[in-house]
């Protein structure tokens, strides 16, 4: 049913300066020794959902299920430095490349059309907008210009290549996509020692017992191994990647972010977050309640296997070494073209098609080719998803959203 992933696990690759931290396989050795883990090859994981509870009852853990079927490795993975890289109802049915770098204003063109209502996440502990309706994530851009390069940097993804709904239920074992937890604002905190540090935000991060974990608790330490949590009442987002239990210092991890769901904030140019272009995850997951209501307000979060060392805002780092043009860089948005038929499709495949018409995507991530995410729910109809493989890249345009920032 799912092919061999690897998403947003794929390893990115930059130019950036060695960590001074000691590297993550070293960890792994030191952790899987105490904890008894035994890894498997990261190309054929069959990565187990977590028997843990939460600690205590303030944490409402919206997705426990979480993965991604077996991955395939990127070729963008020289160096690991900084990409890091549920839900409810029933469904009702031309412009130059300069390399400047401008302020956010500035990036955003002025024929972008503003969305009327942002996307909330809905929990006991209350609702939480997830950011605001001028963030470039909830930006409507169906009526933005078409890129000068979009046929170029298409033909470099794949324009035979089928889009892939990087979620579902289970595959494997393991719930498919990457899963978030909700937490209270009490929850207790743990320090995260980061390998990236310089560019990580130091916390300390909300951790529950048995928070889901990308892939499941048993995943491949090489893995993205990503960990979402969201406090609703502070309205704060953290996310960490490649997140690894140490018996001695709690957590280990790539690198980490906090957002601040409230403001447009960006991070400090240049640095990552726990993804590979230095955007949150969170806002780009398709989530089963959204889609059940029949209406996604943001844009979707992909990944292909090649970048360029360039990115466009609201991305604030690249991962790659190529210099070649003719790849596409981090931050890219690309729409569903507005004449592509989705009559046929069934109703939640549509509702899917129909934001990537208004919201398109941005690319975020080293990975597979038009591999798009989104949070496990055991109530996905994973048939239905599959229906999205008809779309191929040849569908898609890239739109022009600002200059390339190198």
């Amino acid at each position: 049913m799912y092919e061999a992933l690897s998403n947003d696990s794929v390893k990115q690759e930059t130019a950036m300066k060695p960590s001074n931290h000691p590297p993550l396989y070293l960890l792994v050795a030191v952790t899987s020794f105490f904890l008894g883990t035994l890894t498997d090859s990261f190309g054929d994981s069959a990565s187990s959902v977590s028997t843990h509870t939460p600690a205590t009852p303030t944490i409402q853990a919206i997705t426990d299920l979480r993965d991604k079927p077996a991955s395939d490795s990127s070729s963008e993975s020289d160096q690991q430095r900084g990409e890091f890289h549920n839900n409810q109802p029933a469904f009702r049915n031309t412009p130059s490349n300069d390399v400047s770098i401008h302020s956010p204003t500035s990036e955003k063109p002025a024929s972008s059309k503003p969305t009327s209502t942002v996307p909330v996440l809905k929990t006991r502990l209350g609702n939480v907008e997830i950011f605001t309706a001028n963030n470039d994530w909830n930006r409507n851009i169906s009526d933005l210009p078409v890129h000068r390069m979009s046929s170029t940097w298409l033909r470099a993804i794949g324009n035979s290549d089928h889009l892939h709904p990087d979620f579902g239920t289970v595959w494997r074992g393991a719930p498919i996509g990457i899963p978030f937890v909700v937490v209270d604002s009490d929850q207790p905190k743990v320090r995260v020692n980061f390998e990236y540090d310089d560019e990580s935000d130091p916390g300390p991060y909300p951790i529950p017992k048995g928070a889901p974990i990308e892939g499941g608790p048993d995943a491949p330490f090489e893995s993205d191994r990503h960990i979402i949590m969201i406090d609703p009442r502070k309205k704060l987002l953290y996310e960490i990647f490649q997140a690894i239990p140490d018996p001695v210092f709690g957590w280990r991890a790539g690198s980490g972010a906090i957002f601040d769901l409230s403001s447009d904030k960006l991070r400090p140019d240049g640095w990552t977050s726990s993804d590979a272009a230095g955007l949150p995850v969170f806002p780009g997951l398709v989530r089963y309640d959204e889609v059940a209501e029949g209406e996604i307000r943001h844009a979707l979060r992909f990944t292909v296997e090649r970048t360029q060392r360039a990115y466009i805002h609201p991305a604030r780092h690249f991962a790659s070494r190529h210099t070649d043009p003719t790849l596409p860089p981090m931050g890219l948005r690309v729409r569903l073209r507005a004449d592509y038929d989705i009559a046929e499709f069934p109703p939640s495949a549509q509702v899917v098609l129909r934001a990537l018409k208004n919201y398109g995507m941005l690319l975020a991530d080293n990975g597979s080719n038009w591999f798009v995410s989104g949070a496990p729910d055991p109530r996905w109809k994973d048939s239905d998803l599959a229906t999205l493989k008809r779309v191929k890249g040849r569908d898609f345009e890239c739109v022009y959203t600002g200059p390339l920032q190198k």
